[in-house]
């Protein structure tokens, strides 16, 4: 018959004593650029589109998810102001951020730009905010464009204030035209060859300097540089130009990514 303290004593032997292990640290992920992107529950594109831009060493982005309404309408938009603060508080804050992106077009034009950075500013620490209306004009801005094709899926009221919007910063609405679709949900399965059928449209409807395509649900960065090669004009979309934008203010560079003529600019 076994002895109960030998068997007690084999069971422990081989595991030996506890070695608390000793480390270092190394910089952190986003030593050169850390960034924040607040997107909207029912967006399915920009996160990946991020992948691609907000890529390379030493940069991090990190993601945030806000509440909103599937519906896109003026009155709906306004709402997702109160919810701001809470999503970007939500973002890992040990360090502060670079740049935070709130990424809806749609919503920064219904909210105001200053109102959205204030409400990012009162959820986390942040050098810059931006957002894809404010990311467009800077963009137009580097590429001299004025007169534009602007190509957008939402109800004409959310159409018509952004492009009164664009307007004020100067803009001249060359063509225009809209898919006219309510459900964000259904805005983010809208494939491409019918998107760039959309911008061919509105291009021809007059001479312009740029195309842009609103919307950061829309899968379109893939388009942007066959079109651009098509069309033979600057192609901005939201998600393009806020990624660019926040990659800019962070001081880092953009020309080695194919994503169109905006690319090899600086704001």
């Amino acid at each position: 018959m076994a002895d109960p303290a030998r068997a007690a004593g084999s069971a422990g032997a081989g595991v030996g004593s506890v070695s608390k292990l000793h480390f270092t640290l190394g910089p952190p992920l986003g030593h050169r650029a850390t960034f924040g992107l607040i997107v909207l529950r029912t967006d399915e594109t920009v996160e990946a589109d991020a992948r691609q831009m907000l890529a390379g060493e030493g940069l991090a982005h990190y993601v945030s998810r806000g509440p909103c309404q599937p519906h896109v309408t003026m009155a709906g938009l306004a709402l997702m102001e109160a919810e701001i603060p809470r999503s970007t508080s939500l973002l890992p804050d040990e360090r502060g951020y670079d740049v935070v992106g709130y990424a809806c077009t749609s919503g920064a034009t219904s909210i105001g730009s200053d109102r959205v950075e204030a409400a990012v500013r009162a959820g986390t620490r942040v050098r810059h905010v931006t957002n894809p209306l404010v990311a467009a004009i800077a963009a137009m801005q580097a590429l001299g464009a004025r007169r534009l094709a602007f190509v957008s899926p939402y109800l004409p009221e959310v159409s018509q204030a952004m492009r009164a919007r664009l307007e004020e910063a100067g803009m001249e609405i060359a063509g225009f035209g809209s898919m006219e679709e309510r459900d964000d949900l259904r805005v983010a399965r809208i494939d491409g060859p019918s998107i760039a059928a959309g911008i061919r449209n509105v291009v021809a409807q007059a001479p312009c300097d740029a195309v842009f395509l609103s919307c950061t649900n829309l899968r379109a960065l893939h388009l942007v540089a066959p079109l651009e090669a098509e069309l033979g004009l600057p192609v901005l979309t939201s998600n393009q130009v806020l990624l660019w934008h926040m990659l800019r203010l962070a001081g880092q560079e953009t020309d080695h990514l194919p994503f169109g003529r905006l690319m090899a600019r600086s704001i």
